[in-house]
Parts: C-alpha cells; sequence; structure tokens
C-alpha cells in the first residue's frame, strides 16, 4: 500500500506499508530514487512505474529478512546498486559500508551511521539538507522507532543506548524515516511508565488518529523524538523518579525500559 508522499529538501519520500514494515522510495527533482528496505519487490515496482522514476540505488539498513525479502527480485526487475552493511548475511551487496563511509548518490552524498545494537552490523543513512533552512533526513531501520527503538538482538543494551545517541545528536529539524510502524504500542508504553506525561499523550493520540485514517506515522523528526521517545529520554530525571532509579545511569534505565518493553503487553 502506497501510504503517501513526503516532500523534504526539494525531493519527495513515498512511504509505502508491507505488513507494519515500512519501505521508502526517495526521489529526486530529475526522477531518479533509491530504495531503502525493500521488504516487497512488486510493491515497490508499481510504485516507480507509477511515478515514473529511474532506481539507482537500494539501500540497507540490515540483514533481517523482513526488510530484505524483496531485494532478489526487485534486482532482476531494474538491475540496481545495492549497498549495505553485510556482506556475510545479505547477498547481492554492490557496495559494503561501515560507520563513516559517504556514498554518492545521484549527485548528492549520503553519510552512513554505524548504528550496533538491533543487530551487530546496523546502519542508518542520513541525507543532509540540500538548502540553509530545510531538513535533513534520516532512515533508522530497526535501531529508531518513532516513540520507541529496535531490541537489542545482537548487542547488549549499553551499544544500542550509545547507537541511539548518536542519532539524537543530528540536528533538530531533521525527519526521521523508521521500519516498522510500532508507534502506537511505543507511546502506549511510556504511558504506562509516564501515565501523566501530556506530550505523550498527544502523540499517542496522533497516532491513533493517522491508524484510523490509514495514514503512516512516519516521518518523525529528532527534536520529537528526544521530547516524546522515552527511550532517548533515560537520562531525564522524571523517567529516573517513575521507575524509582533516580541515581542510576541513563544506560542502566534504557536497559531497565528495554526489559519492560520487552515484556509489555
Amino acid at each position: 500500500m502506497d501510504s503517501g508522499r513526503t516532500s523534504a529538501i526539494g525531493d519527495a519520500t513515498t512511504t509505502l506499508t508491507c505488513g507494519d514494515n515500512y519501505v521508502y522510495v526517495h526521489a529526486y527533482a530529475d526522477r531518479r530514487a533509491f530504495v531503502v528496505d525493500p521488504a516487497d519487490a512488486g510493491m515497490v515496482g508499481r510504485t516507480v512505474a507509477a511515478q515514473k522514476l529511474a532506481v539507482t540505488t537500494v539501500l540497507l539498513t540490515h540483514h533481517h529478512g523482513d526488510h530484505t525479502a524483496g531485494l532478489a527480485e526487485l534486482q532482476s526487475m531494474i538491475g540496481c546498486r545495492v549497498v549495505g552493511s553485510d556482506k556475510r548475511r545479505i547477498a547481492g551487496i554492490d557496495r559494503l559500508v561501515r560507520d563513516g563511509d559517504v556514498v554518492a548518490l545521484n549527485g548528492r552524498t549520503l553519510q552512513v551511521i554505524g548504528t550496533p545494537g538491533h543487530t551487530t552490523t546496523s546502519v542508518c543513512y542520513y541525507l543532509p539538507p540540500l538548502a540553509k533552512g530545510e531538513p535533513g533526513v534520516v532512515f533508522t531501520g530497526d535501531t529508531l522507532f518513532v516513540g520507541g527503538c529496535g531490541r537489542p538482538m545482537e548487542c547488549d543494551a549499553r551499544v544500542l543506548w550509545e547507537s541511539l545517541m548518536r542519532l539524537a545528536a543530528l540536528p533538530d529539524e531533521t525527519l526521521v524515516y523508521c521500519g516498522h510502524d510500532y508507534t502506537a504500542e511505543n507511546y502506549e508504553f511510556a504511558l504506562s511508565i509516564e501515565p501523566d506525561n501530556h506530550a505523550v499523550r498527544q502523540q499517542m493520540h496522533e497516532a491513533t488518529q493517522d491508524a484510523a485514517r490509514g495514514r503512516p506515522t512516519v516521518p518523525s523528526t529528532i527534536a520529537r523524538e528526544r521530547a516524546t521517545n522515552i527511550f532517548l529520554r533515560a537520562g531525564e530525571s522524571t523517567v529516573k523518579a517513575a521507575l524509582g532509579m533516580i541515581e542510576a545511569s541513563p544506560e542502566r534505565v534504557f536497559a531497565e525500559l528495554r526489559l519492560r518493553k520487552n515484556l509489555f503487553g
């Protein structure tokens, strides 16, 4: 399902929903485009054809099958370059990247941010602003969600916390496109910890409305995530107090939040 388009930095990002997965087609003004985490090749192919786009590159945030299921078919359909961080677990990667690498894409440069935690080789992709006063864009895969974060499946919680802090340091206005729509559940969990947090309750209301109307809950922004994502707020005294961990380090608070989220619902 094509869930709509969001204009950013002179470009357009189409958000596709495949179950609770988000797939992205980011098009430049000249109709060249890249795809992020192609869960479904047919869905991407139909979108590209309808918009008359030329896909040059596929970006992969990590190796999990729900993010790569459509890769082989998409490659055979359009013959694009594949960029990813794990050749051992993803077949077909043409450009292997790691933290700090820069990828040239259709005359623009995209920065690779290493974000281990969900997996050991997870990466995010940051597209800086094209012009002053415009937002950049970050594709966060299963590292940072709207209102939440991924499970630390191959690393301990401390590693994921450090990766989240790297993302939180991006400019406030940066648009956040994540790998799944777990938004309402994430805010529901946050309200179980801080039931009187009115900012989170407002975000929960908006997410519920989006779901009812069949709209995606992306993009968020880095500023909004810093303000309302309880996992990014693990160092705040209000969160510590709610958990009875007022003297604990942010890393310990984050680990406790992540443990509670794993058991939630």
